[in-house]
């Protein structure tokens, strides 16, 4: 299996929803892994309810998450990690340096992976990464705050569902640019 890894700040929210929303998009037979972490989260079982419940409404499965913190060895071993804000991203490239051409934020790699030439790679996640990291610097910047998902945590209700819906759309066109590029491992 090849994992992707979301990051987030908690692992309640937005880390989480991506993991399973994707898990939902990808074909049963992918063999991609989605799997979360929080920067700040601590190791705890089940989802916090009013995401799980989000997360049903999409399609996705919210049995058996576990809330965990990042570490160097998750972002390490990934063959993608997407953190939902800058922050995450910038985090993890701490963690673990070697990873700098594989981290980015969620938007960040939709955005430059759907300008790409079709299915770079050659059916291979970590040409697909080569191709989508080589556009950095090469197409026009956006404001920074356009390549994040804001928090939801500890805001209205219609906020937490407004970032479902957004983290929904993102990885719908992640898992769609993945399976017109072929990737297989």
């Amino acid at each position: 299996m090849t994992r992707v890894l979301f990051v987030c700040t908690g692992n309640v929210h937005r880390s989480a929803l991506a993991e399973r929303l994707l898990a939902a998009r990808l074909r049963p037979d992918s063999p991609l892994r989605p799997e979360s972490a929080g920067t700040q989260a601590w190791s705890r079982p089940g989802m916090e309810r009013s995401t799980r419940a989000l997360l049903e409404e999409l399609g996705g499965d919210g049995a058996s998450f576990e809330a965990r913190p990042l570490t160097a060895e998750l972002v390490a071993d990934a063959a993608l990690v997407l953190g939902l804000a800058r922050e995450h991203r910038e985090a993890a490239v701490r963690l673990a340096p070697v990873a700098l051409r594989r981290c980015f934020t969620l938007k960040e790699f939709v955005r430059l992976a759907a300008g790409a030439a079709a299915a770079p790679g050659g059916g291979r996640i970590d040409g697909v990464v080569a191709a989508v990291a080589a556009r950095r610097g090469r197409v026009a910047p956006v404001e920074p705050y356009e390549d994040d998902i804001a928090d939801p945590w500890g805001r209205p209700h219609h906020e937490l569902q407004g970032c479902a819906r957004e983290i929904d759309g993102q990885v719908s066109r992640l898992a769609r640019l993945l399976e017109r590029a072929g990737v297989d491992a």
